[in-house]
């Protein structure tokens, strides 16, 4: 076993010409992005209307409540809708930060 890695180490350490080495090519089609552009707008544009949806059904639940004398845990509701509000506006920033 040990002599199969000193050979591979050997091959793998070998000088091979620099035009043997392949060279990607960057960058993804066109059609692709366009169609990859498509979807994404499509779902941020949707993830920001549950948001606001999530607001608006909070708001009219606490309102509810409040006029029924009810109390309930409604902030903490408002501060997870919120978070994903936040989330769902700063995805982009954020993965172009971790990934660029």
């Amino acid at each position: 076993m040990s002599s199969l890695l000193i050979e591979a180490s050997h091959f793998l350490a070998a000088d091979t010409p620099v035009s043997a080495v392949p060279t990607p090519v960057s960058g993804a089609p066109k059609s692709l992005t366009d169609k990859v552009g498509t979807v994404l707008g499509i779902v941020s544009w949707a993830g920001t209307a549950a948001g606001v949806l999530g607001v608006l059904v909070t708001g009219a639940m606490m309102a509810v409540s409040l006029k029924r004398g009810e109390s309930s845990e409604h902030m903490s509701r408002l501060g997870m809708v919120l978070g994903g509000c936040v989330l769902v506006s700063t995805a982009g920033p954020l993965v172009g930060f971790v990934f660029g």
